[in-house]
Parts: C-alpha cells; structure tokens; sequence
C-alpha cells in the first residue's frame, strides 16, 4: 500500500500551488534542478509550512520532510526576496506578543540558554569553532584565509579599539570559552575577569587561561562588582532581552572606570522586533531577541556618548560557512554523541543565519562607547 505519510490530500495541491506561487517571488522552484530548489520529500511539508511559519518549516526539516542541496543558497534567495514574511501565522503572532509582555531574560530565566545551548557539550564546538574556540563573527580582513587567521583578527582589531595597554583591568561579559581573555592577557598583558551562565564554558574557559591573569566566574551579569578600565562583551547582548536592555547599559556604566570605553559586539535586526523567531526560539537560544541598532542607541542615551559604529556583518555568512563545514567534516566522530535529527537542526540553523547575514537582513555590529565622551574625539584603529 502506499505509505500514510505520502498520500496526497486534495487540499494539499492546493497549499503547494500556494507555495510554488510564494516560492517563485525568489526563484525557487519546488522539485527543480537547482541547488536552492525545495525537494519535496513529503508533500505534507506545505500545510505545516502555513500552519506554522518557519517552526513549521524547520521541523519539517528536521523530520526529513523536504532538502535543498545548498540550503544556504535556499534561505539567501528566500529571505532576499521577503518570502520569509509572508507567512505570519498566529504562532508567530504569539510568540511576538509574549516577548512584547514578558520579560523572558529575567535573571532566573537567563541561565535556560546556557544549559540549553552552550552546554551541549564541548566536543561539539571544539570541532565547529577555530582553534581558540570563538563563537562569534569571525573578521575576515585582508590576508585572513582561514578561520582561525579570520578569528585573530577579529580579537586583534578589538584590543586595538579598546586601546589595551599592560596592566590595566578588563570585564568580559559572556566571555564563553576564554577566548578573548586569554588572547588579551597573552598578547596585551591585561588582566581579564570573564563571566558565562554556563557551566560547560567556565570549567573549559578556566582550564584554557590557567596561568594567565584570568578569572572565569559563573554569573549573571546583574550581579557583577568592581571597576573596569575596559569592558567587552562579544556575541551575548542577543540574550539580554529588550526590557533589560537599559539596565544592562547602567550596570556597565557602574563598573566602567570614568575614562574607560566598553565595546559591544553583537548581531542586530534590521528592523527594531522583540523576540526572535520561533525556530530558533524552541531549538537554538531560547529566549532570544536580537537587537537592532536604534534599540541599542536608546538603550544608551544620557549614559554613553557612543564613539564608533562598525558594521561587517558580511563577514558572519563566511563564518558561519566555515562552521558548517567544520561541522560536517566532524560528524562521522559526532554522530555517537548526536543523532541524525540534531544534524539536520544543527545545519538547518547555520544556513537559516548564513542566509539572512547573505540577504544583509542581519549585521553585525561593533559599537565603542564611553561614558563622558574621550577628549579630542575617539580615533577608530585601521579596520
């Protein structure tokens, strides 16, 4: 007998006809003989698509239900085209509506993405990420080849910027995996305190900074204490939440020494939403909400003068590729520890993202701060 789960339903012609029209706005054809082209693999797929949004889509995905050989190509053509918001079904409506009402990055509830993401096991990022173990967009300036080389810069060109100078005493705020600080402390000669809400981080951070003038603690950043001549953090302020967003910019500016600067870096939105997408908020970073840049100078007004702006959030699709790849080529040892849904999931979210930095419908963005402004004007480092 032909399988349940195959059997096409009247009304499904009729939400593939919908698609096929939806998909054609980006040169997608459904069943075609492109890279980017949606292979079909349960005809199912299109109602779940409706139905859900992108949840529907990605676990759908993740059920083996539809391919694309290149489903970062699929996802650059789709959200370039807007594709991607057309299809609000009431789901994303309310997810939406709850991040609009709650606040889900409470100090309680901040510690969910940290068991939920980071933990997952560091074998797994240490076969993904470069050699010193960054998760955020990598700097792919001129004579960088490779990740690591690209990852170097990137930490390079933020001690520049924040003008590191021996001794002085630097707060990194989700500092991960130690990356950072060991850089600044090895090459710079500063001493670094770094906090991660994860447990799997701190006892790698510590072990890799052993030595160094380096204090990896687990914490919230609410609860931090002391003063700083620099603060950094890299890739966390996407979990701190557009209600906390103000109170976190105070707490920086507590513990920033008056002459001091603080350089954010961080994905924004094109567009000023709170939450993130439903996908992502169930399988990626719960509690998740992107910034965008009009929301961050708000954050900051009467407390920093903000000083620089740098954008390359082209640069984060390259990254994330370079991730890809490293996670693939490690499957084969990973696949012990993982199955083949988290696969899919794992690659599903890494080209969604590389699709959406491609589009340009997210960047990535470096902002320098300081507290009273730096006499005679800040002076941005080669870039």
């Amino acid at each position: 007998m032909f399988p349940t789960s195959l059997m096409r339903m009247p009304w499904e012609d009729a939400f593939r006809r919908k698609a096929e029209r939806v998909l054609a706005r980006a040169g997608v054809q459904i069943d075609g003989p492109n890279d980017w082209d949606f292979q079909v693999r349960d005809p199912r797929v299109f109602r779940r698509a409706f139905a859900q949004g992108s949840l529907g889509v990605g676990e759908a995905y993740m059920d083996g239900w539809w391919d694309a050989r290149r489903l970062d190509q699929f996802f650059h053509r789709v959200i370039a085209a807007r594709v991607d918001r057309e299809i609000r079904p009431l789901r994303v409506l309310a997810t939406h509506l709850r991040a609009r009402l709650l606040n889900l990055q409470t100090e309680a509830r901040a510690w969910h993405v940290g068991r939920a993401h980071y933990d997952l096991g560091n074998e797994l990022y240490r076969a993904m990420l470069d050699e010193r173990m960054i998760y955020s967009c990598a700097y792919w300036a001129e004579g960088a080849r490779t990740l690591d080389e690209a990852q170097v810069a990137k930490l390079d060109l933020i001690c520049r910027k924040l003008a590191l100078r021996p001794g002085m005493r630097v707060l990194d705020i989700g500092c991960g995996w130690g990356g950072f600080a060991r850089f600044a402390a090895e090459r710079y000669g500063v001493e670094v305190v770094g906090v991660t809400i994860s447990e799997r981080q701190a006892e790698l951070a510590r072990e890799r900074c052993a030595g160094l003038p380096v204090d990896i603690r687990l914490c919230d950043y609410r609860n931090l204490d002391g003063r700083f001549d620099r603060i950094v953090s890299v890739g966390m302020f996407e979990h701190v939440g557009h209600k906390n967003h103000r109170a976190y910019f105070e707490v920086a500016l507590r513990l920033l020494e008056p002459g001091g600067l603080f350089l954010l870096h961080t994905i924004a939105d094109e567009v000023s939403n709170v939450g993130t997408d439903p996908w992502i908020e169930r399988y990626i970073f719960p509690n998740g909400d992107i910034p965008s840049l009009t929301q961050i100078a708000e954050a900051t007004e009467d407390l920093f003068v903000i000083e620089d702006v740098h954008n390359f959030g082209a640069d984060y699709d390259r990254t994330l590729m370079a991730w890809l790849d490293n996670f693939e080529r490690a499957w084969p040892r990973l696949q012990g520890r993982y199955d083949e849904r988290f696969q899919r999931m794992w690659r599903f979210y890494l080209c969604s993202c590389a699709g959406a930095f491609r589009a340009r419908q997210l960047q990535l963005y470096q902002v320098v701060l300081s507290p009273r402004g730096v006499p005679g004007g800040y002076r941005r480092v080669g870039a």
